[in-house]
């Protein structure tokens, strides 16, 4: 398997470390959706990232989607969600939870460093901003003070995402997910950058 995009997204970085921890072998080509367009485009025509390339040829595109994908092909491996009803109910609400952080993230990207001074919109800037607020005060009310992981002895998807996501916004507005206001969240991050497979993974 083939595995594009920046290890810098949360989105490709929560499939690089979901493939390492189910040790599934692939490879991984650090092309950029911004910088090196034309080489993504080669690959995948939308410019999407991650792009999955499987051993079949088939290209695949969105995170949670490629991650079903990998659970279907590995179940005992790359599954990593509880399967007790209220349990998956809860690791599915922290998946979205998380997973919105990472996309109010992105437009706070986008619209403070692509889109032009004089074009930023301030009530849709606040909007984003109160989003990202909302939804890092409900994740760190969701993870709690237990541990080690959130399901148990073992991290699963939803621990994995949320530490992936938290790093990402920590590097963009860190203001967004304090250690003060967020210390749940903080210390499910460093116990996860602490695993080899967050290791092996990098974000920068």
């Amino acid at each position: 398997m083939r595995l594009i995009g920046m290890l810098d997204s949360p989105y490709v970085r929560r499939v690089a470390i979901t493939l390492r921890m189910a040790g599934i072998p692939f490879t991984h080509e650090p092309l950029s959706v911004l910088r090196e367009v034309e080489a993504f485009r080669a690959v995948n025509p939308v410019v999407k990232a991650p792009t999955l390339i499987t051993d079949a040829g088939i290209t695949l595109m969105d995170s949670t989607l490629i991650l079903a994908h990998l659970a279907e092909l590995h179940p005992g491996l790359a599954r990593l969600m509880p399967t007790a009803p209220e349990a998956h109910a809860k690791a599915c609400r922290i998946l979205g939870l998380a997973l919105a952080a990472a996309d109010k993230t992105v437009q706070l990207v986008y619209e403070r460093n692509l889109r032009p001074e004089e074009k930023r919109h301030a009530p849709w800037l606040d909007r984003i901003e109160g989003q990202l607020a909302a939804a890092y005060a409900e994740l760190e009310r969701e993870v709690g003070t237990q541990g080690p992981w959130l399901f148990g002895s073992a991290p699963l998807q939803p621990d994995i995402t949320a530490a992936v996501v938290c790093r990402f916004t920590h590097s963009i507005r860190n203001e967004a997910v304090s250690e003060v206001e967020h210390p749940n969240l903080a210390a499910l991050c460093a116990r996860a950058e602490a695993l080899p497979a967050f290791q092996a993974c990098p974000f920068r």
